[in-house]
């Protein structure tokens, strides 16, 4: 598609002009600008099994180190509750956020009495789909995401993940013992992995309409630089040619029981919570190691080594230490795809936050997605989107997620030797974190 190549070119040069974090003074965000309508991220980056393509900030699970980082992650939410921000809705990404159920739940209770949350989506392998975790999140958390991937034993073998998260049937026991307990069961899945054929594809697609999942997201394979090589040994060399084939048939084969409620997630019902927060909420706070806050207009990251981030806490300060600055240009394009992503941008809107109509703030990106025959919508009210206009914002946001793990690249620059080997491929589950303990008062 000429579109698509076109597309990816220019975003990714974009992107080369773009990608910078700045030294932001340690423990300085900005106040709340209004009351409420903030989202609240919090990041728990252990993992049992690191997976080769993932690039967020992770690190083999240890108990004493993840549950110190649950505590600091706790005194983190209190700082920022000291700062005047409210939040309507939380989601919880990892890492595997459930590794110790127990710490999680007091994370979220926390988090419902300190800013009065309404909504909590929170993410989870398929290891943890039993009983026990289940009775923990059930009544705390909305959205359950599981992290799937895949349902053909071999591929699961490839990712590493089928001696450490389940065989397929495994996992569809699994699915079916969680659906029903919480509002909302998502399924993630991955297109596009260089060894999926299009047979793979849609019998993994007829199996999950047959279980009791609400949703299924399906992202398009993402590399940043720092996964490029180990993901290329242990799948192949990525192939973006099938990727808008592969689209089609998922959105096509989902269609007789899902609807597309945004550009990659299809539920069942249409008013289902979908993954990616920033969506609905134009602006969030991260708490944790790793995470990210948007607000005014500009990224702060929080440091992603362990260590610093304790470090942080136990001086009674926020742990952000870096900024990335956008341009009014970068911000509306930023919104675009958000609005779009969502199926919908509403025009009236648009131009309220942004200062001027979508057709006048970024004509040219207008002028080629109207060209490109994006939008099945374009009145006085509102942009909607067509398959080929859902699909091309799946290449948009294929190219913000690489932007956004091409940051995180540069955070992991800054870890301290031992803690940017345990990022590394291959680790061993059981290897120490080496993380110090917060103070007592964290207890």
């Amino acid at each position: 598609m000429i579109a698509e190549r076109l597309l990816t070119r220019r975003l990714r040069d974009l992107r080369s002009q773009q990608l910078r974090l700045e030294p932001h003074k340690p423990g300085d965000l900005p106040k709340p600008t209004h009351r409420g309508g903030y989202l609240l991220y919090a990041h728990v980056p252990f993992c049992h099994r690191l997976c080769p393509y993932c690039s967020f900030n992770r690190f083999p699970f240890q108990q004493d180190a993840a549950t110190r980082y649950f505590h600091a992650m706790r005194e983190e939410m209190r700082m920022v509750a000291d700062l005047g921000y409210g939040f309507s809705s939380m989601y919880i990404g990892g890492g595997t956020p459930t590794v110790i159920p127990e710490e999680l739940a007091l994370t979220i209770d926390l988090a419902r009495e300190l800013f009065d949350v309404g909504e909590v989506s929170t993410e989870t392998n398929p290891n943890h789909l039993t009983h026990e975790v289940l009775d923990v999140l059930d009544g705390r958390v909305d959205r359950l995401s599981v992290g799937v991937q895949s349902l053909d034993d071999e591929l699961l073998r490839q990712m590493k993940r089928r001696d450490a998260y389940g065989t397929a049937e495994e996992i569809l026991a699994g699915i079916e013992l969680a659906a029903g307990r919480l509002t909302t069961l998502n399924v993630d899945m991955i297109f596009n992995l260089p060894s999926l054929t299009d047979d793979i594809l849609k019998r993994d697609i007829e199996t999950l309409k047959a279980t009791g999942a609400d949703q299924v997201t399906y992202y398009p394979l993402m590399v940043s630089p720092s996964v490029e090589k180990p993901l290329e040994r242990a799948l192949g060399k990525v192939d973006y040619q099938q990727e808008e084939r592969q689209y089609r048939l998922l959105s096509g084969a989902l269609s007789d029981t899902f609807r597309p409620t945004s550009a990659w997630a299809f539920s069942r019902e249409a008013s289902t919570m979908i993954d990616e927060y920033i969506v609905d909420h134009d602006e969030y706070v991260g708490v944790g190691s790793g995470s990210f806050s948007y607000l005014g207009g500009e990224l702060y990251a929080n440091p992603f080594s362990l260590r610093a981030y304790a470090g942080a806490i136990d001086e009674r300060r926020l742990s952000v230490d870096a900024h990335m600055p956008l341009s009014r240009a970068d911000r509306r394009r930023y919104r675009l795809m958000m609005d779009l992503f969502g199926l919908r941008l509403d025009k009236r809107a648009f131009a309220e936050r942004n200062g001027a109509p979508v057709e006048r703030a970024l004509w040219a990106e207008y002028l080629f997605l109207k060209a490109a025959g994006a939008f099945s919508r374009d009145d006085a009210e509102a942009l909607e989107l067509t398959e080929t206009g859902r699909y091309l914002l799946v290449v948009m946001m294929r190219e913000f997620f690489i932007g956004v793990n091409g940051i995180r690249d540069l955070a992991r620059a800054r870890l301290p030797e031992d803690e940017r080997a345990l990022f590394e491929e291959g680790m061993p589950c059981n290897t120490p974190a080496r993380v110090p303990a917060p103070s007592a008062a964290f207890d």
